[in-house]
């Protein structure tokens, strides 16, 4: 009898081990909290990039650990070794049929944007490689970004015939109007780690993501030793001014919604998936 028991054990192991390692067509999203700190870790197989459930499952995540009295400081990350995020998933932009899919779709980064600023615990971003569009508005809408040498930031949207309304109050709030325009405009072009932070959207940049990791735990450590009251008052007045933006950040997303609908828009997509 033991020794069904055991083999019975092992089995069950065996099978959760495979089921966390298959993507998932809709990406995952995993939160795991020690010590009072949180990590929420989300993928996709193809760069990270986010179609509209993950979108919702990540904007429930913030809420519910912003309720969460053992939670004192949330880290942001995603799966693997290479891209940290390649925005909106081009699968389910090329599916949008109409001007309400549209605007739902984008309103899922208006929502995961405005669960970040209202948050009442800090979000550190841990940002291990290239970042392209709605990428850049969740790095931007953390209160605290390191990164790799790695990280190079793009918005692309002109390329395919939109733009980057919705995250572009998170991104220009972060490093300033002239610095967006110069990553909005010039849409083809990389920036690298070090002229992010620069502009400030990251704190600190490192070598190699070990160090990375390291740095990222001892900053949440330190973070979470502060006066809990303090941090949220910290957190009040960093995001004054930004009440709007559970309107206006929805208004934008109708604008991307009608856009991507347009003939350029539809060509370009094509284009890129072939």
């Amino acid at each position: 009898m033991w020794y069904f028991n055991l083999r019975l054990v092992l089995v069950t192991f065996t099978i959760k081990v495979i089921t966390i390692m298959i993507p998932r067509s809709n990406g995952s999203l995993y939160t795991h909290t020690e010590n009072t700190i949180a990590t929420i870790e989300f993928g996709h197989h193809a760069s990270n990039s986010f179609p509209s459930e993950l979108l919702t499952r990540l904007a429930k995540a913030f809420d519910e650990l912003s309720e969460d009295t053992s939670v004192s400081v949330i880290i942001l990350k995603s799966e693997g070794d290479r891209a940290f995020c390649a925005g909106a998933s081009f699968d389910e932009l090329m599916a949008i049929t109409n001007l309400e899919e549209g605007k739902q779709f984008f309103s899922g980064f208006a929502n995961v944007i405005n669960a970040m600023r209202k948050c009442t615990k800090p979000i550190i971003g841990r940002v291990q490689g290239k970042t392209v569009g709605g990428g850049v508005g969740l790095a931007s809408a953390c209160d605290y970004c390191l990164a790799t040498e790695a990280a190079s930031i793009k918005l692309s949207e002109l390329t395919i015939g939109i733009g980057p309304f919705v995250i572009e109050p998170a991104v220009s709030r972060k490093i300033g109007l002239a610095a967006f325009e110069a990553l909005a405009w010039d849409a083809s072009q990389w920036k690298n780690a070090y002229w992010a932070k620069e502009q400030g959207l990251y704190a600190r940049v490192f070598e190699t993501i070990t160090e990375l990791d390291k740095e990222v735990q001892l900053f949440a450590e330190k973070l979470a030793g502060y006066n809990p009251q303090a941090i949220q008052q910290m957190k009040k007045v960093n995001w004054k001014g930004t009440e709007h933006w559970e309107e206006l950040l929805i208004e934008r997303a109708a604008i991307s919604g009608e856009l991507v609908l347009s003939e350029f828009t539809k060509k370009a997509l094509e284009k890129f998936k072939k």
